[in-house]
């Protein structure tokens, strides 16, 4: 783009072919009237239906305001943001899935409270999931947060909105759905500002959720092992500060 845009919104895709030109054009639609300047950045994380040629249709269309980023096969949800995050050029950077399942209108009160925080933090408000899931989601929520000593209600929310030196000072790491909780609490321990707000979540009308149940475990080793090695962080800066 031949300036900075004012917002990054980054948009990750597997399989999304029911959903993904709504996705863009409504990102598109949301943020327009709320801000000078945008680009939306889709990273395509190998999809296999029709989600690349409809992408290819939308770039001859849009020009500039769409960056599309394409993987060759499935890297997972994780490496795909950080893809995204990498690609983004905002001042603000914003992301979301592109499932449709939130209005990005919302975002009209979000862009005022960033001139005091580094980042919101949406929760989801009338989610539209199962009563295992959401039981699953909740104990989640409550074990990250005591163990990480933050006080976060909706830790996988696709729904965040960053500062760009913020988010990008981050060393992320994850490459799958963990990615969430990696984010927010290098944020928290990094001292950077944020403030929560609810955004209403709406069913899911077209394709399918890529979190499969093999995710949950996979989720929780991950949790124990950032535990565990900031913990181990926090030991080894302990001792050397004592023998200084």
């Amino acid at each position: 783009m031949s300036a900075t845009p004012a917002v990054s919104i980054v948009l990750p895709a597997l399989n999304e072919a029911g959903n993904i030109e709504r996705a863009v054009r409504s990102a598109a639609d949301a943020v327009a009237p709320l801000i000078d300047t945008y680009e939306i950045v889709v990273v395509d994380d190998g999809s296999r239906d029709e989600t690349p040629t409809i992408l290819k249709r939308l770039e001859e269309e849009l020009g500039p305001k769409l960056l599309v980023v394409t993987h060759a096969s499935n890297l997972g949800y994780g490496k795909a943001l950080r893809v995204g995050f990498e690609a983004a050029h905002g001042r603000f950077i914003f992301y979301t899935d592109a499932d449709n399942q939130f209005d990005l209108r919302e975002l009209i009160g979000f862009f005022p409270a960033m001139e005091r925080v580094d980042a919101i933090l949406g929760y989801r408000v009338g989610r539209q999931d199962g009563a295992v899931r959401l039981m699953v989601s909740n104990g989640y929520n409550a074990l990250a947060s005591f163990a990480f000593g933050m006080d976060v209600r909706d830790l996988n929310c696709s729904f965040k909105l960053f500062r760009r030196e913020a988010l990008t000072s981050l060393v992320l790491e994850e490459d799958y759905f963990f990615i969430d909780t990696e984010i927010v609490v290098q944020l928290h321990r990094a001292g950077y500002k944020y403030e929560q707000a609810g955004v209403r979540h709406y069913p899911r009308t077209a394709g399918r959720s890529s979190v499969g149940m093999m995710d949950v475990p996979r989720t929780f080793i991950a949790l124990m092992r950032l535990w565990l090695r900031l913990k181990l962080f926090s030991s080894s800066k302990t001792k050397l500060a004592a023998r200084d």
